[in-house]
Parts: C-alpha cells; structure tokens; sequence
C-alpha cells in the first residue's frame, strides 16, 4: 500500500499534448451512403459521417445534413431516407458521393451503384450495401452548419451471404469501410467481442489436475 503522502501525487507527465482549437475529432465514424428520394423518380445519393444510434427501444437514429446539399431538400420534405452500411469495395463510391452534387452527377450511374426498392419508405436502397436501414423522420434540430434529422427506423435489411446456418449475422466478415480525419480505413482484425474483459478465464491449474474422463 503506497503511504499517504504519495496516494494523491499526480503522476509524472510523460505524454506532451497540444491545445487545439475546438471541433470534430471524435473519430473514426462510419461513412455511409444515405439514399433518398423516389425510387422511380427523381433520387440522390450522400455520403454522411455525422450519423449515429440515439436509441435502442424505439430504434432511433440520426444523420446531420447540410442545408446547402442537394439532398437536403428531398430528406426534408419526403421525411424519408435510408442509410447504406459502407464496405472497403465501396470505398471509391462512398468518397464519390460525398465530392460530387447529384445537381450536376447520377451518382447510381457513376458508382455502378443498384437501386432498389424498400418495403416501408419511397426511397431506394443499395444493393451492394450489407446493410440498409430505411428511416423516417421524426424530428428536425436546426443546429447550425448542420441540421440533424432524428429518425425511426422502420426496417432493416441484411445481406444473406453473412448470414451463416444457425441463422446468424455476421457483419463482421463484411469489410466495412470507417472514416476518420479525412481517410478512409478498414476496421482490420477483431481484438475482443463485447463483454471480454470481465469474460472468466478459464483456472489452467485447475484444468491440469482435472483427471480424464474414462
């Protein structure tokens, strides 16, 4: 046990941090392609990093938008959108969508990207996407650069090839894509499931003086 007059000693500082100015870098994020509009009308692409869960029962989620992109009116005035989980193949499209205006490109047509049809809003969803969860909005808090729409989600859809025997999905196998400070990384190898660092460890002296089964 240390003495008393060192239990409240500040620990030597050997890490030197620098003050910067205020902002975002809470990284990395997921990037994702956000679909919106009609799907046999007129529809957009968008590639958002400011998205999130904001709830587990409802299943609610979020995307910040900027007023001035070209999807922002469509996302405004439908009250629909569906966010498309990204992949490392899909690295090329989720940059494209995010640089180019659907003003001026058919990001579907310039991506190689397949629209189709959702079962609860009039929007389409990527094919290529392993994941695709449609949303409607419930509230919109204008905050700033960026508006936040604050949606439910009103379905998922998951790629079967991850789907394994038992019924199982595994997004882990996908290769998915996440952004962080102006790049683009894959999520490489696994280092833990949730809940591994209070998981019991098995007693290895304990299993050496197990005698076998006969």
């Amino acid at each position: 046990m240390k003495p008393e007059n060192q239990r409240n000693k500040p620990m030597k500082n050997t890490v030197q941090k620098i003050d910067f100015k205020p902002g975002n870098m809470l990284y990395p994020l997921p990037a994702v392609i956000v679909s919106c509009g009609e799907y046999n009308g007129v529809s957009n692409l968008l590639t958002i990093a400011w998205t999130g869960t904001l709830c587990t029962n409802p299943p609610m989620v979020y995307i910040s938008v900027r007023p001035e992109r070209h999807s922002y009116p469509m996302i405004r005035e439908t009250g629909e959108f569906v966010i498309n989980l990204t992949t490392e193949q899909l690295a090329y499209a989720t940059d494209y969508c995010g640089v180019r205006s659907g003003k001026d490109h058919d990001k579907w047509a310039d991506c190689s990207l397949t629209p189709i049809p959702a079962d609860t809003v009039a929007c389409p969803m990527i094919a290529e996407s392993p994941v695709n969860i449609e949303c409607k909005v419930s509230q919109i808090q204008e905050l700033g650069s960026h508006h936040m729409f604050i949606a439910d989600v009103t379905a998922v859809h998951v790629d079967a090839r991850y789907m394994d025997e038992y019924n199982t999905f595994h997004l882990e196998n996908a290769g998915l894509l996440a952004y962080s400070h102006g790049t683009y990384f894959g999520l490489g190898e696994a280092l833990g499931s949730f809940g591994y660092s209070i998981r019991r460890k098995p007693n290895k002296a304990k299993r050496r003086n197990q005698k076998p089964k006969r």
